[in-house]
């Protein structure tokens, strides 16, 4: 009796291990919105990830620009690199002083042959005369104050400005002058013919300054 009891009792134990087992293994009844339920394998076992390694550009090392393999001495004793390429600043002070007095005195000649006020070609005469008089101070005791540019440029200068103090006493004392002996010089032929002379004086002094060199 006691025998078939404890059968009984051990198929009755089977049994409820049975259910618990099984009931842990069902699927929940509703699967929306879950997705996979069940356990996913591991992709990556077994397998190693290699990294790719990045390999350095190569550095060349630059060439020395300071070494003397590299660089090619001036060929200065070349007469074509010298005069060619250098190009060496033949003129002198004196004669970049003379060259800025050109256009002064073209203007002035150009006043005369456009017969212009008497204001304004002593306006012009006067700012020639205080060039020519700064390149008297400069170059008075050097070896420059003996050239002919220098000489014919002081004797211009003082031409223009007697001519300038003509032109201006001519306009202020025409109105009360009879043209007589005392009055001749103020007569408008006669200050016509002194411009004329001034105009061709300029223009040699203009071809002598331009052959300064």
């Amino acid at each position: 009796m006691r025998k078939c009891t404890l059968i009984h009792t051990l198929i009755i134990i089977m049994i409820l291990s049975g259910s618990m087992c099984y009931g842990a293994k069902q699927p929940p009844e509703n699967f929306d919105g879950k997705g996979y339920v069940g356990t996913l394998p591991d992709l990556n076992r077994g397998y190693e990830i290699k990294e790719t390694k990045k390999t350095p550009p190569e550095a060349k090392p630059s060439k020395d620009f300071n070494s003397e393999n590299e660089l090619k001495p001036v060929p200065t004793d070349n007469p074509a690199f010298v005069n060619i390429i250098l190009k060496p600043d033949k003129t002198s002070p004196y004669l970049n002083d003379i060259y800025e007095i050109i256009p002064l005195l073209e203007d002035i000649s150009d006043l005369i042959d456009d017969n212009a006020n008497v204001q304004l070609f002593n306006a012009k005469v006067y700012y020639f005369n205080k060039s020519a008089e700064y390149i008297r101070d400069k170059y008075k005791d050097k070896p420059e104050s003996q050239f002919v540019s220098f000489k014919r440029l002081m004797d211009l200068s003082t031409h223009t400005k007697s001519i300038a103090m003509l032109r201006n006493e001519a306009q202020k004392y025409n109105p009360y002058l009879a043209y007589g002996s005392a009055g001749y010089i103020y007569n408008p032929n006669n200050i016509t013919e002194q411009m004329d002379f001034l105009k061709t004086e300029i223009e040699e002094t203009i071809l002598i300054l331009k052959d300064s060199n």
